[in-house]
This record gives structure tokens, sequence and C-alpha cells, in this order.
């Protein structure tokens, strides 16, 4: 019987694994309460979701605008060159209609001076 435990050992020992049981229990509430909660964590996960939706929908809706302002610009674009294409034709049509009528009235001139 030496390798019986006396009641007092046993008190000992029982007394001993009850502290390790109350401070492991007390280990994992301490975890558990650093835990959110199902209902948390699916209210979390749905507004996160909305959240990403809305944004989505908002780089969506630049990106059209931006495509727009990039279409618009480039319409601006073409009509800024044909623009200047018609002022460029009209300054070379107001330098030459002068001088083509120089050019006919001196060839007027001539004509009326060697028909004489």
């Amino acid at each position: 019987m030496p390798d019986e435990l006396s009641v007092g050992e046993l008190g000992r020992t029982v007394n001993a694994m009850r502290r390790e049981f109350h401070d492991g229990m007390a280990s994992l509430n301490g975890r558990l309460d650093r835990l959110v909660s199902a209902e948390v964590y699916t209210l979390q996960s749905a507004h996160t979701d909305q959240r990403i939706t809305a944004l989505s929908q908002e780089v969506q809706k630049e990106t059209s605008a931006r495509e727009a302002v990039e279409a618009a610009f480039e319409q601006y674009q073409l009509a800024e060159r044909d623009r200047r294409e018609r002022e460029r034709q009209a300054r070379l049509y107001q330098a030459i209609v002068p001088v083509l009528m120089g050019l006919l009235a001196a060839a007027i001139s001539i004509w009326a001076v060697v028909a004489k």
C-alpha cells in the first residue's frame, strides 16, 4: 500500500487540480471575451458587403463620368481643329482675293492701254 495516496495527499491533489481547472477556465473565458459573436460577425459582414457594393457602384459612376469627359474633350479637340482649319482657309482667301483683284485690275489697265 505504499503506492496509495493518503486522504490528505488525495485532498491536496484534488485542490491542485481544481485550481488548474479554474485557471484554465479563466484563461478560456478571457480569450472568449475577445471573440466576436456570430450575430455581430454576420451584421458586420453584411455591412461590409453593402459598403463594397456601394463603392463599386461609385467607381462605376466615376468611370462613366471620366469616359464621358474624355469623349467630350475629344469632340472639343476635333471641333477646335476644324475651326482652326476654317480660319486658316479664311485668312488664305482674305490674302489671295485682294492680290487676284489687284492682278486683274492691273491686267485690265494694261489691256486698256494696249488696246488704245
